[in-house]
């Protein structure tokens, strides 16, 4: 039923359903509770998400690009041989995937995306080892949030071991592009868009996944160089109940604006705070939540025992579930905490980051992300003052930053042998 309600614009309901009282979601019962995962009926459906990877053809370009010298490379311009692409119905679901020359898309002008984004997209590398080998990072945390956003935006779900499957045929097809060097890697694009062609407003009735690469270098080629933010309080990313948790476009295009203000005023970032009310204390706080198009972490000493603690913001649904955000969390429980650390994924606010700040116990704070994996932050600017957020003026970045960097990356490049996260293509 919920699958032919894709095929009706203006969405409407069968006369028979309507004799009846609709169920009432939990979250109208219990206002307090808000959705945070929500998606549409058919989600869940195995026959619309089922990928037949046995169906899977290939047609190889005849026309091959030159590879771009390593220092060369800048993110996102240059794209490999092939793109990978998988068509969704609502009558059939998923059809055979395909691997084609890199080409344009051939869209209509009504086609929904383009009226009422429905899109959503995620950012994941190919990594080659000192042997050679072609690596995955946890592409299973990539498909599980690629699913969880077109879920979000009744675009189709589809499964991702299938789809892991297609993009390991992928990297292998155009393993030329990915660079052999540490901190070099091929960036990976899977977008998935509504394509039905219809100006009404409605669950679209078919879809395109398709999947992109591009040779990319070292976030920071000459090695770290720490940020400074602004505090940002005029513009809010993500809203309870909303969509912050989606990796969607139309989470991305409202932030560039602020972004521009901030950098008019010598800021390379926005730190989106959120204004509510601490339940402890009854007042109204501007809690940390993301830094531009990252999460963020800070090192706080504790005022009265002294003990490190290592902070983020909890997933709340405002907050992206970044794969190395989760990965940072891992790493830290795993030996930070053995070394006296305190790990928390807690609410906290700027006016807790400055009072650390003004006592000497703000140690460090950093962002992290696919494209940088983590990135060293030296100052906030917050309602017209700088905080300095620990870093000596002689050093770019801070010592649980520089661990985590090469922690991470020793497992992407495999160099710690059998590592679960990492997957050999």
């Amino acid at each position: 039923m919920a699958s032919s309600l894709r095929t009706v614009l203006p969405r409407t309901a069968p006369r028979s359903l309507t004799r009846h009282r609709p169920a009432i979601p939990q979250c109208l019962l219990h206002p307090q509770r808000r959705a945070y995962a929500l998606q549409a009926p058919d989600a869940a459906n195995p026959k619309l998400k089922a990928i037949d990877v046995s169906l899977l053809t290939t047609t190889t370009t005849t026309t091959p690009k030159d590879t771009i010298p390593h220092n060369q490379l800048i993110f996102g311009r240059n794209f490999t041989d092939h793109m990978l692409s998988l068509e969704w119905t609502a009558s059939e679901g998923w059809l055979a995937p395909r691997i084609t020359p890199y080409q344009n898309l051939s869209l209509d002008p009504a086609t929904c995306v383009l009226h009422y984004a429905f899109e959503a997209f995620e950012g994941m590398k190919a990594y080659k080892d000192r042997n050679g080998d072609v690596r995955l990072f946890r592409p299973e945390m990539n498909m599980a949030r690629l699913n969880k956003s077109v879920a979000r935006i009744a675009l189709p779900t589809f499964d991702g071991a299938a789809m892991i499957e297609l993009i390991k045929r992928f990297c292998r097809l155009d393993e030329r592009f990915i660079p052999s060097a540490r901190g070099y890697s091929l960036y990976l694009r899977p977008n998935m868009i509504g394509t039905q062609r219809t100006l009404g407003v409605g669950p679209p009735g078919s879809a395109l996944l398709y999947l992109i690469a591009s040779p990319v270098g070292p976030y920071y080629p000459t090695g770290f160089k720490a940020i400074s933010l602004e505090a940002t309080t005029y513009a809010v990313r993500a809203w309870p109940g909303g969509v912050g948790a989606s990796k969607l476009g139309a989470n991305y295009a409202p932030c560039i604006v602020p972004q521009m203000q901030a950098a008019s005023r010598g800021f390379q970032q926005n730190l989106w705070l959120f204004e509510d009310v601490d339940e402890a204390s009854g007042k109204k706080e501007e809690w940390v939540t993301e830094v531009g198009t990252m999460n963020l972490f800070a090192c706080i000493r504790d005022k009265a025992s002294g003990q490190p603690e290592l902070v983020t913001a909890p997933l709340d649904g405002t907050i992206l579930e970044g794969v190395v955000r989760d990965s940072i969390l891992a790493l830290a429980r795993e030996r930070l905490v053995p070394e006296g650390w305190k790990v928390s994924e807690r609410r906290f606010h700027m006016r807790e980051v400055c009072e650390a700040a003004e006592e000497g116990r703000l140690m460090e704070v950093f962002g992290s992300g696919t494209a940088a994996v983590v990135s060293p932050v030296r100052s906030i600017g917050y309602r017209g003052k700088l905080v300095s957020c620990g870093l000596p003026e002689d050093r770019e970045v801070g010592e649980v930053t520089l661990k985590m960097k090469d922690w991470i990356e020793g497992i992407q490049y495999g160099e710690e042998a059998g590592h679960p996260w990492s997957w050999k293509v």
